[in-house]
């Protein structure tokens, strides 16, 4: 085959089943098929990991320490592979100094004219920044907020040291950090703390510091230290210490949480800047008031700067902003902290930095890129694709929207079906084609979208009063108890604030069901999470006559080369750290001994292999069967027991809480999209799931944007009618069937049109 086609040949990556593919060059080609079924380990592992592996092998050794880490895919070859770029869902996180307007680079280009063009002049554009300590605040060093302690929840003064007054785990009595206080010699241990008088509670909160000679017990020896104020000492080493990332890391986060209070910095409130530069002005606004603009009303203010000194860099600023709103962006403000953007906003994000590149014949791969969008706005989407495709590139798009799919050049399904029944490629052609196909996918794209026949009555109402946050003025709304309800709404309606901000402030007994890792550990899997580890660890223990923590490779039972990692990393200085089976125990992760013990004929090691439907049928004990139901009736059966938490999609993540959370009664569900990522027959599960948790008595809300969920609910409180400042309020609230006749609602318009439709075209 010429160099028209990407030519994958003996594909064998995770379920792959040693598959041979061509993808058209210079055309939008859409990978469907049901979650697990080999999309993902075709377009990400095999085609974008090779591409990108091959392109860092042109740098040197010592740049590549600094590039992402691909391994060689499992494949036989790949022939006419352009260079990758890969816009994924990954959540763009980053620190409080990160917001939208730094990420997409509109803020240099700001600062740029402000230095410029602004009056009184300041200097230069580095001086406009947060992030220079020339420029920022100096009360909150350029955050806008001020973290403190909070002294209400640290301390309980009815207490005195001696009897565990301070409440932070760190300063338990006996802790090293209490007998810096309880045994100073300063303070008297045994006086409560309501009883401090002024001086003492200023000694204890604020010092002054004082060399003292601490007991290391009440009758022994004593060390000399340095006695600290107690709120000066949490502020030093708990709010301005920065721990990193991992695990660990997020623990001491969670519990500076409990004992801290944020509020908006009184100095600048909240604009992060010095005096002298919020003076500073561009046709009468200050680069924190241009920076906290909705986009799409920024654009316009943009617009009106005529300053012949900065009409480049206007028209540079303006084509970034408009690039924005063109992907639906527009609801956004520059100043917007990039941690509370979804994984569908950070990739729509991540998009907008290619709008403006030259570069062409380049291979763009997408994960789901209408994650998060309204029916209403996937068509801003698609454009956005066909541009790219249109200026000489190739695009791949995993997807599983019709709407995305019809603007597909190609399709290419994969299946039958997920696991170890997927890997295949089961279709490959035209949109067209796919709508007839006898697959999974060509039957549910032609399908159509039902209403649901019947509705539940509701038992009662769970209010929501006077929500504020955000763009949100004042709701009041009632969520109907023991139904399916479903809140919706164009991108930045207020969807997410309502339920989070306003609904779960006010129903804190709510269990919140997101999309976040189960768990930040590398050695967390399926099994281990839903408990069904413990359970297996016993069985084999009582069968083989031997203790349980023999069957954990975190413990006894664990290859004492890899300490049951099954792998062993080797660090490479300044090359590419490598990761490469344990040669011991092959990967198994426990010792020899430990393989030797059979339940049925199959080791521990082989248990964690099996995937969820096979464990089902392995299993005959009710323990095992019922933990491994709920996992099943997730729609999450291809996963193998052992996989790692933290190589699943947030959808799955979201369903394997899910799975642990399915036997409560009278209980309130929160869910946050649960469709995310899923084909439409996945989806047609989790709604049934939705409906068996109703149907056994809780209240489920979820916010949601699929229309099959839409239809398939018994009440809907839709926002609108626009994102950002055009949006916050209640367009609808009924039944899905009353919904299609709502006056003013995007969703009523197009679920009308899903209903009405059958079959996707091209």
């Amino acid at each position: 085959m010429d160099n028209t086609h990407i030519v994958i040949t003996g594909a064998r990556e995770n379920n792959l089943a040693d598959i041979t593919v061509a993808v058209p060059k210079h055309r939008i080609t859409a990978f469907t098929g049901v979650s697990g079924s080999g999309k993902s380990s075709l377009v990400f592992d095999t085609i974008a990991a090779e591409s990108g592996r091959q392109l860092n092998e042109t740098f040197s050794a010592f740049a590549r320490t600094f590039l992402p880490s691909y391994s060689r895919p499992d494949v036989d070859s790949i022939e006419n592979l352009p260079a990758s770029i890969i816009v994924d869902q990954k959540r763009l996180g980053g620190n409080a100094r990160s917001t939208v307007g730094t990420v997409t680079d509109i803020a240099p280009l700001l600062r740029l004219v402000f230095s410029r063009a602004g009056t009184p002049h300041v200097g230069s554009s580095n001086l406009f920044s947060f992030n220079d300590p020339a420029g920022m605040c100096q009360d909150c060093q350029g955050l806008g907020t001020i973290t403190k302690p909070n002294l209400d929840a640290l301390l309980d003064r009815s207490k005195s040291l001696a009897d565990g007054a301070i409440l932070h785990p760190q300063f338990k009595v006996g802790n090293w950090m209490w007998k810096l206080y309880a045994h100073s010699g300063l303070l008297d241990a045994d006086k409560p703390l309501a009883d401090y008088d002024a001086d003492e509670w200023q000694l204890f909160l604020h010092g002054p510091e004082a060399e003292t000679k601490v007991a290391l017990d009440w009758n022994g020896s004593t060390v000399k230290s340095v006695f600290e104020g107690f709120a000066g000492k949490i502020t030093r080493l708990f709010i301005n210490k920065d721990d990193g990332e991992g695990e660990a890391a997020a623990r001491k986060k969670e519990v500076l949480r409990q004992f801290t209070t944020t509020v908006v910095c009184p100095a600048c409130d909240g604009a992060r800047l010095c005096p002298e530069v919020l003076a500073c002005r561009v046709n009468g606004h200050s680069i924190a008031e241009l920076s906290a603009m909705q986009v799409s009303t920024l654009e316009g203010v943009v617009a009106g700067i005529t300053e012949p000194t900065v009409a480049p860099v206007v028209a540079n600023l303006l084509e970034r902003l408009r690039n924005l709103v063109d992907i639906g962006l527009g609801y956004l403000s520059l100043d917007r902290r990039t941690g509370t953007l979804s994984g569908g906003e950070s990739q729509r994000l991540k998009t907008v930095k290619h709008l403006s590149s030259a570069l062409i014949d380049m291979l763009y791969v997408f994960d789901e890129p209408s994650v998060g969008l309204h029916p209403r706005d996937v068509h801003r989407l698609t454009e956005l694709l066909v541009r790219l495709r249109d200026r000489g590139n190739t695009v791949l798009v995993v997807e599983h929207d019709p709407d995305v799919v019809a603007v597909a050049d190609h399709v290419i399904d994969m299946g039958p079906d997920a696991g170890t029944g997927g890997g295949h490629v089961v279709y490959s052609g035209d949109v067209a084609g796919l709508a007839r196909a006898d697959t999974l996918t060509g039957r549910y794209f032609s399908r159509g979208t039902r209403l649901k026949d019947t509705v539940r009555t509701a038992t009662g109402v769970l209010p929501i009063v006077d929500a504020k946050a955000h763009n949100l003025t004042g709701i009041t709304v009632d969520v109907p108890k023991g139904v399916l309800t479903v809140v919706t709404g164009v991108a930045g309606s207020g969807k997410s604030t309502l339920v989070h901000e306003g609904f779960l402030s006010q129903h804190p007994e709510a269990v919140v069901i997101d999309q976040s890792a189960p768990s930040t550990s590398r050695r967390s899997n399926l099994a281990t999470y839903t408990g069904l580890l413990d359970v297996v660890r016993n069985l084999f223990a009582r069968e083989c006559g031997v203790k349980p923590s023999l069957f954990s490779f975190n413990s006894e039972g664990a290859c004492k080369d890899c300490q049951g990692a099954g792998v062993i990393y080797t660090d490479l200085a300044f090359l590419e750290g490598l990761k490469s089976v344990c040669e011991t125990c092959e990967g198994r992760r426990f010792s020899d001994e430990v393989l030797t013990h059979r339940l049925r004929d199959r080791s521990i090691s082989d248990v964690l292999a099996m995937t969820a439907t096979e464990a089902g049928e392995f299993f005959i004990e009710r323990k095992p069967k019922a933990i491994l139901s709920s996992v099943l009736d997730v729609g999450l059966g291809y996963l193998t027991l052992g996989q790692p938490l933290g190589t699943l999609s947030g959808g799955e993540c979201q369903r394997v809480k899910l799975a642990t959370e399915l036997n409560k009664q009278g209980a309130i569900y929160v869910l946050d999209e649960p469709t995310t990522g899923l084909h439409p027959r996945d989806v047609e599960v989790v709604l049934s799931v939705l409906d068996r948790l109703v149907d056994g008595g809780n209240t489920v809300l979820v916010v949601e944007h699929n229309l099959d969920v839409i239809a398939g609910a018994d009440w809907v409180i839709d926002l609108g009618p626009e994102g950002g400042h055009e949006g916050g309020r209640v367009m609808f609230e009924g039944t899905p069937r009353e919904l299609l006749d709502a006056p003013g609602s995007y969703t009523a318009q197009y679920l009308g049109k899903a209903v009405r439709s059958t079959v996707p075209t091209a």
